[in-house]
């Protein structure tokens, strides 16, 4: 394991990469402590103490505390992942967006800077949300959140926050293309982790002063490590489609048949539906727990994590995102024909039509377990601590995508070792990418 380790750092490409991405992601955690201006933290502050468990503490969460602080990354990488989500499903319902993504690097880029526009759009509405109900929030002894209201805070707001989601989508970005992993994804999850040490203080805390038994602690750490080992298996299961190769003659020679194998991830969308279906419920109920009026109030309540009606949109999006980004990332109609092209055939199947049936069945199946477990994993760990009253958000879905994003990261630095002909980042077991 040590030597694997060194072996990372004998690499100067990887090892500037390791750096880069880590530099880039110090700068996030800098910004998620800038405050914005204008507001009144001490009295901010008093308004989340209660926020534990609620929606407002996954957003929190998410973005490392900035929405908790109203730093300037308050925001997060939010609208980018709403606005990616736009432009995804405009690729399956709007045939121009659909043409320009098969028109390779080209097309890629102009849906790219599509998303960045949709970005800043997001970013404007919920910034102007943000801000206004701001200045309706009091603290406990009446004090204001915003001691000087009025059009000109509401605009600074707009700006700092619009500001800051477009220096994080611009680091994801840099990140993605100079260092290792995926930009975005290893925000967020840098954002999850940050809160892991004051949780474990909090935790250790109150086990302390007697207000979380003894107990509760261990039957929670079984949990998540049970939730995680649960998830790393399923994150590299995979289904084998056995696909055989007929015999070819070489010059003077046959060319005896090989055999092969497709392999089908059972979590094809890896951390995408989780995320993508937390964002959906994020974007107006953020919003809503900003403004002082009771029935949206009471609307935001019931969308809290845990609570019935959460976990039914929740599930709903995730099963939703699963079956849609499997469909867009793979295309059976395409997998089919390249495998009539290169001479191959699944056994007791026909190639052509047939072929691209069977995949698509097979595919359905295994993206219907893939949404169970995905929807387990994020459900069932978070109503257990929300029961529990722990007092931390770190659920399932967390957890999901703390293990997720570094199996990921993990996977491309095992590529890097590999391509380089030195030993893989895990002696004796290879670490599979998510994708198949």
């Amino acid at each position: 394991m040590f030597t694997s380790l060194r072996n990372i750092f004998t690499i100067v490409e990887l090892r500037k990469r390791i750096f880069y991405t880590l530099v880039m992601l110090a700068v996030y955690r800098i910004g998620c402590h800038v405050p914005t201006p204008g507001i009144n933290g001490q009295v901010l502050a008093t308004f989340f103490e209660g926020a534990q468990g609620t929606l407002l503490g996954l957003v929190s969460a998410f973005t490392g505390g900035a929405l908790k602080r109203m730093t300037v990354f308050a925001l997060g990488i939010m609208p980018y992942i709403s606005a990616s989500i736009i432009l995804q499903l405009l690729t399956v319902v709007f045939e121009p967006v659909e043409r320009l993504s098969k028109e390779g690097e080209q097309g890629r880029k102009v849906i790219t800077r599509w998303t960045r526009y949709g970005t800043i759009a997001l970013s404007v509405v919920q910034g102007a949300g943000i801000a206004v109900g701001l200045q309706s929030m009091t603290g406990p002894a009446g004090d204001p959140v915003v001691p000087h209201p009025g059009f000109g805070f509401i605009l600074l707001t707009i700006i700092t926050l619009t500001a800051g989601t477009a220096f994080i989508m611009w680091i994801g970005e840099q990140i993605t293309e100079h260092g290792v992993g995926n930009g975005i994804s290893l925000i967020i999850f840098a954002g999850i982790v940050a809160n892991l040490p004051s949780a474990i203080f909090n935790s250790m805390r109150l086990l302390r002063t007697g207000a979380l038994p003894l107990l509760t602690v261990i039957f929670l750490l079984a949990v998540m490590l049970a939730v995680v080992a649960a998830i790393i298996f399923m994150e590299r299961a995979q289904r084998r489609v056995p696909i055989h190769y007929a015999k070819s003659v070489v010059g003077m020679r046959n060319q005896g048949g090989q055999s092969s194998h497709l392999p089908l991830k059972i979590n094809m969308s890896g951390v995408i539906p989780p995320i993508f279906a937390s964002s959906i419920i994020m974007f107006p109920a953020t919003i809503a727990n900003f403004v002082d009026v009771p029935w949206v109030k009471n609307m935001a309540a019931m969308m809290s994590p845990g609570n019935w009606l959460y976990n039914v949109f929740y599930v709903a999006f995730i099963v939703f995102f699963c079956y849609f980004y499997t469909a867009v990332t793979f295309n059976p109609v395409d997998v089919a024909e390249n495998i009539k092209n290169q001479g191959g055939y699944i056994p007791g199947i026909r190639p052509g039509k047939p072929t691209s049936e069977y995949l698509d069945i097979v595919l359905s199946r295994l993206t219907f377990a893939g949404a169970v477990y995905v929807s387990l994993v994020c459900v069932l760990p978070t109503m257990l601590i929300n029961q529990f009253n722990v007092p931390f958000y770190f659920g399932g879905t967390s957890l999901l995508i703390v293990v997720g994003v570094g199996l990921d990261t993990a996977s491309q630095i095992e590529s890097h070792l590999i391509s380089r002909s030195y030993e893989g980042f895990m002696r004796g077991a290879s670490i599979k990418g998510r994708r198949g």
